[in-house]
């Protein structure tokens, strides 16, 4: 058993008991206006920076932890000690020791008589991102144990607290009766899916955001792979949670590996992106140097095989901003997804982010095909040319012509993975989809785009990480919010994969007399026979027919929930990880503090038939 993490929050709140308050509360609102509100005030309705009303639902403890240690580091890294110990209890209005630390107790860990993970050849699962290697994010009737009709009857079984975390975990992955999950603050654990009562748990380096992918060894002995937000690479023995190899795939000081793996036999493929679009609105931050990188590993130690960047040759001096720091490109077009496996042809897609300085490349807000022996890129579909966008692109004062050429590019990434589907003439088709309109391609053709879906027009709509395919029919939710009009936000739609026309099309659920509402649906969605499950910005979890989208059940998690191991948690915003269908049971996150989220939480629910 590890207790690292648990007892660092410990720690971190034994020695804020003894700090006094440094100064008067008006130098945090001092220090907030003058180095935070740019981002954290942002009008962007798709705020890169979570808001006041946010930050102020966290614990000093956890805000010092992410100035100091966490994402905003390089932000904070010209304050003082005195200066961030200020902002974290201005922000959270909470003096350092005031919130009981989260421990978990013994008593939550799994008693002896709980061994090793069941034989996976006769238990259902729900193993890495999409569950199958084409990414479909489809749980078949057999496996997902539950029926439309038996749905309206769902109930909470169990809920599990994240300790000293503001996100809900990783996307939740069960092989073996065990669920694996990671999250945000580096947490790894290994859960038993029937009582959420904890196996094991591992601390990685940096946060994790990748959803789990679980092999074998040689001799048959299951492993976890992850990667964290430092763009390390980990295979742990699923069994005990001991480390058995770990690897760093890449170099430069921003890089992360977001997306889970794709396993095929023994080789692991990792997609690299990068926070570095981020960072640009400190002037003193020499924008930018990464380059997105497809990479093939031997999953049974770890070792490098192929690295395959998206981004031809290392970035060039591109000039100097007005205080002279120098700036460099091309760079970016960042991997965010999971590839997809096409064995027939033996290729890998993903889809690409857009460039974060200037040159333009022609392989940003792009498909691209990967040949999975060699690394070698087979074709590109570029389908949004010259997308130029980091975070200085909102600020008027420090963009300039090397960073941010237009001030209104789209920053249409592809955050979800493409889909590998049959036609029912024989055919295949590639369908993938990004923030602004769903592409079906053709993969006999370089990827040529045969049709093409408008959901959403900008940063702030479309798909943003995961649609869903049941057949020919493709369910995708549109994160798209105004909050001018909630009501009229976006919605999920229903869609023919053969030709890309709207099959159905739903609005967000109203907001009624909710105190926080953001209607529409931001978290990928999960199909099972007749049954699509979504989750939305405000903390809803629907379960909708496949044939219409009407609601069939639907479950509040933005509230406190007692917890099996004990730890005071809440659910909030949905993003990112779906709901994972699996041997009659629901498992889905509850809590997101990023990118429009509007409520922080710790959960992880589980849901069973009464």
């Amino acid at each position: 058993m590890r207790f690292q993490k648990l007892m660092l929050w410990t720690l971190t709140a034994s020695i804020g008991l003894t700090a006094k308050p440094l100064l008067a509360e008006e130098d945090g609102a001092y220090l907030y206006k003058v180095y935070c509100a740019i981002c954290h005030e942002a009008t962007d309705s798709e705020a890169r920076a979570p808001g006041q009303a946010v930050l102020r639902q966290m614990t000093p403890e956890h805000i010092l932890q992410v100035l100091e240690s966490g994402v905003m580091k390089t932000q904070a890294a010209e304050r003082s000690r005195v200066q961030r110990r200020i902002l974290a209890e201005y922000l959270s209005e909470k003096k350092f020791g005031s919130v009981p630390p989260d421990i978990i107790p013994r008593s939550a860990f799994c008693g002896n008589g709980v061994a090793a993970p069941r034989n996976t050849s006769t238990t259902a699962e729900w193993n890495g991102w999409g569950v199958t290697i084409t990414n479909t994010r489809f749980q078949a009737a057999s496996a997902a144990g539950l029926s439309a009709a038996d749905v309206p009857r769902l109930r909470l079984k169990w809920a599990f607290g994240f300790p000293g975390a503001t996100t809900g975990g990783t996307q939740p992955v069960v092989v073996g009766g065990r669920l694996y999950v990671g999250n945000a603050e580096g947490d790894v654990f290994a859960l038993d899916a029937k009582t959420g009562c904890i196996h094991w748990n591992f601390q990685a380096d940096a946060g994790v955001r990748s959803a789990m992918v679980i092999g074998k060894t040689g001799d048959g002995k299951p492993v976890a792979y992850f990667g964290d937000q430092s763009a390390n690479m980990y295979g742990v023995d699923a069994q005990n949670g001991k480390l058995l190899w770990k690897t760093k795939i890449d170099q430069n000081s921003r890089a992360a590996i977001t997306a889970a793996a794709a396993l095929d036999g023994s080789r692991l493929y990792v997609p690299v992106s990068s926070r570095e679009e981020s960072q640009v609105d400190d002037l003193k931050y020499p924008c930018c140097t990464f380059r997105g990188s497809m990479v093939a590993m031997d999953a049974s130690n770890g070792r490098v095989l192929w690295k395959t960047y998206t981004i031809e040759g290392e970035a060039d001096q591109v000039g100097k901003n007005s205080i002279g720091t120098q700036f460099s490109g091309p760079s970016g077009a960042a991997i965010w997804n999971t590839p997809t496996i096409d064995l027939k042809r033996r290729l890998l897609y993903s889809g690409t982010g857009n460039n974060y300085s200037v040159p333009a490349t022609n392989t940003s807000d792009a498909v691209v095909a990967f040949d999975m022996d060699s690394g070698k890129i087979r074709w590109v579909n570029q389908v949004t040319a010259n997308d130029i966008w980091n975070r200085s692109c909102g600020r008027p004062n420090i963009r300039n012509s090397f960073t941010c050429p237009d001030a209104d590019a789209p920053d249409v990434d592809f955050a979800s993975s493409p889909i590998l589907a049959n036609l029912k003439d024989g055919r295949q088709i590639i369908v993938a989809a990004n923030k602004s309109a769903i592409y079906g391609l053709d993969p006999d053709r370089d990827g040529r785009i045969l049709w093409q879906a408008q959901v959403g027009k900008n940063r702030n709509g479309g798909v943003m990480w995961g649609a869903a395919l049941d057949g020919e029919t493709l369910f995708a939710a549109n994160q798209s919010f105004d909050a001018k009009s909630p009501d009229a936000s976006g919605g999920i739609g229903a869609f023919d994969i053969a030709s890309g026309k709207t099959i159905w099309s739903i609005s967000p659920p109203p907001c009624e007399n909710r105190n926080s509402c953001r209607p529409s649906h931001a978290a990928a969605v999960t199909a099972i026979p007749g049954v699509l499950f979504a989750g939305t910005w405000d903390g809803r979890l629907q379960a909708l027919s496949t044939r219409d989208g009407k609601i069939l059940w639907e479950y509040d998690t933005s509230k406190e929930f007692q917890t099996v191991n004990g730890v005071k948690a809440n659910g909030g915003s949905m993003s990112n990880a779906g709901a994972t269908v699996v041997g009659g049971m629901v498992f889905t996150n509850s809590g997101y503090s990023h990118h429009g989220g509007i409520t922080p939480g710790n959960l992880l629910l589980a849901f069973s038939l009464e």
